[in-house]
């Protein structure tokens, strides 16, 4: 059964700028395209949506010879899996999740990251596959990677290492005249762009919404004010039994 689907998927389903396209890519495209869209939208059924994406491309990329793409789409399964719960559970109860920004100590250590994982990523494929594109296969694996991960977290920034890896992405998959796929990544590019726009609106009308702290009442003495004392907030009745006297204005300490 599993050999009969993964033959339909392999098998051309259409023809398109002069290239038989396959129903991996073909669902790989219609797959994608949503799941972008959703993501941009903030709508947590971009995870299943990608999942079913990455199982399509999978295919698609391995009968490409994109050994490190389709790798990447396990990898980008169980991401989904951990960005699914940090959507609905990240904060600690089930509240939606805020956009963020990426904090200073995540920079140094995805930088980091990025750079030995490239490096390793090129000597692997260089030396242990037959790709013919192993630099351009590494840094989209790994800007990817770094996208997917913010992605999960709601950081604006992960916007940023999703376009540029589809500036990358649409040449290669041109190069290896995966037509509709680089269509796809246009297409991918243009919904980053939205995205970006909508996640950094979205943060910035939390900053705006976010409670100002109490001002500290002993702010006066430090500056060299009089401190005043406060009058009791114990309302108290005129000619009631027992009544204490009303107190008056609050008067300053002497120094």
């Amino acid at each position: 059964m599993f050999g009969s689907i993964l033959a339909a998927l392999t098998a051309p389903l259409f023809t398109a700028l002069g290239t038989s396209v396959s129903g991996a890519e073909a669902f790989g495209f219609v797959t994608g395209a949503l799941c972008v869209w959703l993501v941009a939208r903030q709508h947590i059924a971009n995870w299943p949506i990608g999942i079913a994406n990455n199982v399509f491309f999978v295919v698609l990329f391995a009968g490409s010879g994109l050994y490190a793409d389709a790798g990447l789409q396990i990898v980008y399964i169980a991401l989904a899996g951990y960005g699914w719960w940090q959507w609905v559970y990240g904060t600690g109860r089930r509240v939606e999740l805020p956009v963020t920004r990426t904090t200073r100590v995540e920079w140094c250590w995805l930088a980091g990251c990025g750079l030995a994982g490239t490096a390793g990523l090129w000597l692997l494929l260089s030396r242990l596959t037959d790709s013919t594109v192993p630099v351009g296969d590494a840094v989209t694996t790994v800007l990817s990677l770094l996208a997917t991960y913010g992605q999960s977290r709601k950081r604006w920034e992960s916007w940023l290492f999703w376009i540029a890896a589809d500036l990358v992405y649409i040449p290669l998959y041109a190069y290896k005249q995966l037509w509709l796929t680089a269509l796809l990544y246009v297409l991918f590019l243009a919904l980053c762009l939205f995205g970006l726009r909508g996640w950094l609106a979205d943060l910035h009308r939390a900053g705006a919404t976010r409670p100002r702290p109490a001002p500290d009442p002993t702010d006066a003495g430090r500056a060299g004010g009089p401190t005043v004392r406060a009058a009791s907030a114990r309302p108290v009745t005129a000619g009631a039994a027992g009544a204490e006297p009303a107190v008056g204005p609050a008067e300053p300490e002497q120094p």
